[in-house]
């Protein structure tokens, strides 16, 4: 139910750094939800046209969502653990990379055949 998405202006970094980023960041969001990463979902999308602040500089824009509410205290250290994940990966500064939380109703999130509300 987890599922964090990258989108980058950024160019792709070789594949098994890609796939190691990709389980990294599978690995920290389970912590940080307290959820099974069984089912955490990870996207990568690279060399994405995109502006920010009125340039085409490195961009980066990360949509983290769950299943419940997540806490003020969870997103403020998902952000930080994120930001320098993505930093340290891709070379995108910290402030040029946004990220959107947003919490999902159990039924409006559909799995296996079936929902989770």
């Amino acid at each position: 139910m987890p599922l964090i998405k990258v989108q980058t202006s950024a160019s792709a970094p070789e594949k098994a750094e890609i796939e190691s980023m990709l389980l990294n960041l599978s690995a920290k969001l389970a912590k940080h939800l307290g959820k099974p990463e069984s089912y955490v979902m990870t996207a990568f999308e690279p060399g994405i046209p995109m502006t920010f602040a009125g340039n085409t500089d490195s961009v980066c824009y990360i949509e983290i969502k769950s299943v419940g509410t997540m806490k003020p205290e969870q997103t403020a250290a998902m952000s930080q653990d994120f930001c320098q994940q993505i930093n340290q990966t891709l070379g995108v500064p910290k402030n040029r990379i946004y990220i959107e939380f947003a919490d999902a109703k159990g039924a409006m999130w559909g799995w296996n055949g079936t929902t989770f509300g």
